[in-house]
């Protein structure tokens, strides 16, 4: 009986004994490698894992937001020692790397935040028409991480003469019922996006894609509506300009493929017939436009479209050429006869060759009319 207990006993205590090992090994406090702290100090817990009741010791300062620092083995150790911290296993480490992780604020982040709190205020438009330029030259703003909330305006001055604006925003703290509070000045100006010359344009010149370039500028500067870079391509200027202005659309035109004073092609076209004649251009015109032109044959001034350079086409009869003289009715004209058809030949000579006399025109148009006459005689 007592042997069977004895038995028992040792048998219990063989499977205690590893547990125990095992339960005294992994509460051994143990130096990790890489730690990461969100606050101003690094505590005891930070640096070892186990650390049991002396993990809230605080043994170091963090290094700045955003930045990571390096301690060596030995320094940490003599660290935790002084504070009664002993048994840290370190394995075959040389250096501890402390991270402090922190919120980044880039530059462009601030000024969109400030865009947004005066989009449609004070007579400014949308926020990505307004540019911002903060006073404070920074390219980043570093905020302890627990700052997680997003940026709120809670006051706001601007002056539209200046620019000058004067925005408090608040963040929600996760470690602090109260909120952060940030404060930005600078300028705020509305700006379009316009078409700009990138060299001297004269007006008969036409723009080309190398001689505009798009810009933001100050909408004061843009009186109007601001020409685009693909309307402007291919167009003319209304005046001389020089580089670097911009663009409105009131100053391109399309350009002129007739210029005054220049000899163009006049084509005559009715169906059927198409004759082309050398003219002198009385007027400029675009593509489309209705212009005056000088018939240097017949010394007529036509009337016609622009439809190519230096070319004018006049579709039918000109406006200024002579009209035929009309066609009594006579008694030897019957009710139920047509009137004879016109000599479309004849119109065409009549404007582009020299004036005729009345009495050959009259022969032109009505032939048929005078042998009716003849016979009726």
């Amino acid at each position: 009986m007592i042997r069977t207990t004895l038995a028992t006993i040792s048998a219990l205590l063989a499977l205690a004994l590893p547990a125990a090992a095992a339960d005294d090994f992994i509460a051994s406090p143990m130096l990790r490698a890489s730690v990461t702290v969100t606050s101003d100090v690094v505590r005891v817990g930070d640096l070892i894992d186990n650390a049991g009741s002396a993990a809230l010791i605080p043994v170091y300062r963090s290094p700045d937001l955003g930045t990571t620092g390096t301690l060596t083995v030995a320094q940490v150790l003599s660290v935790l020692r002084a504070k009664q911290v002993i048994g840290v296993m370190t394995g075959d480490l040389k250096e501890v790397q402390v991270t402090r992780l922190a919120r980044t604020l880039a530059n462009k982040d601030l000024e969109t935040a400030v865009a947004s709190a005066l989009e449609r205020r004070f007579g400014l438009g949308d926020a990505a028409n307004i540019t911002v330029t903060l006073d404070r030259g920074v390219a980043e703003m570093r905020l302890d991480a627990s700052n997680s909330g997003t940026l709120q305006p809670v006051a706001t001055r601007y002056d539209a003469r200046s620019g000058r604006f004067d925005i408090a925003f608040e963040i929600a703290n996760d470690s602090n019922p109260t909120p952060t509070k940030l404060r930005f000045t600078g300028t705020a100006i509305e700006t379009v996006e316009v078409a700009v010359l990138t060299r001297d344009i004269e007006r008969l010149d036409l723009l080309k894609s190398s001689d505009v370039a798009l810009e933001r500028r100050p909408k004061a500067e843009v009186t109007g509506e601001p020409a685009s870079r693909d309307r402007s391509v291919g167009m003319q200027l209304r005046r001389p300009m020089r580089a670097g202005t911009p663009l409105r659309a009131a100053d391109i035109v399309k350009p002129d493929f007739v210029v005054r004073d220049q000899n163009v092609t006049i084509i005559y076209q009715v169906p059927g017939l198409y004759l082309t004649s050398r003219g002198k251009a009385i007027e400029s015109g675009a593509e489309g436009d209705t212009v005056s032109v000088l018939n240097v044959q017949s010394k007529r001034t036509l009337t016609g479209v622009v439809t190519g350079r230096g070319q004018v086409t006049i579709q039918g009869a000109s406006q200024s050429a002579p009209m035929a003289p009309a066609v009594e009715q006579t008694s030897s004209l019957k009710r139920d006869e047509a009137p004879a058809p016109v000599d479309t030949a004849a119109l065409v000579r009549n404007l582009v060759q020299a004036p005729a006399s009345p009495a050959q025109i009259a022969e032109a148009q009505i032939p048929q009319a005078r042998v009716s006459q003849a016979q009726a005689k």
